[in-house]
């Protein structure tokens, strides 16, 4: 990935307002105890979405240094650990949400909030709940839907896919 990237992290929890046994299983708020998700969006193009153990440091950096080109333009929140993004070799532009700041002219991270909005009704609305093994299948299939959201009838462009195996080779 390349040019400019908005990343951010995100995390999916039962909803326990709703649920006795999920207010049982992880506290009367459910805050912070669910499974997480990290992010990639580049403006205008692709989204890839990797699910994560922890949202630190060391898990999120070499995702980023694996994916994103260096030199590129990285837009954040105020999280911490994006402060040494520069340091890497990326330029970082970024918003400070704590306080309440959410867009600027210069960064915003509007499109990867777009993508976790997209993929949290989707779950919550039909899947209801997922399983944290299941959970990267989900993820990809909402990147998919958000790269191939240009497509005149997605259908027929993943049938197109589904032709070539992983090599490129036609199989019709």
């Amino acid at each position: 990935m390349s040019d400019e990237i908005e990343v951010d992290e995100t995390y999916l929890h039962a909803n326990v307002y709703k649920r006795s046994s999920a207010k049982r299983r992880y506290g009367r708020t459910g805050n912070r105890s669910g499974q997480i998700l990290f992010g990639a969006v580049q403006r205008g193009g692709a989204v890839k979405v990797w699910h994560v153990k922890s949202a630190g440091a060391r898990v999120i950096k070499p995702l980023i240094r694996d994916h994103i080109a260096e030199g590129t333009l990285v837009h954040t929140d105020g999280y911490k650990a994006y402060r040494t993004l520069p340091k890497m070799g990326y330029e970082h532009k970024w918003t400070d949400h704590g306080a309440l700041q959410f867009f600027t002219p210069d960064s915003s991270t509007q499109n990867i909030e777009n993508v976790w909005s997209h993929f949290k009704r989707g779950i919550k609305g039909a899947y209801r709940h997922v399983e944290p093994k299941y959970l990267q299948a989900y993820a990809n299939e909402y990147a998919w839907r958000y790269s191939n959201r240009n497509q005149v009838n997605m259908f027929w462009a993943l049938m197109g896919q589904v032709e070539r195996d992983e090599t490129g080779m036609d199989l019709r």
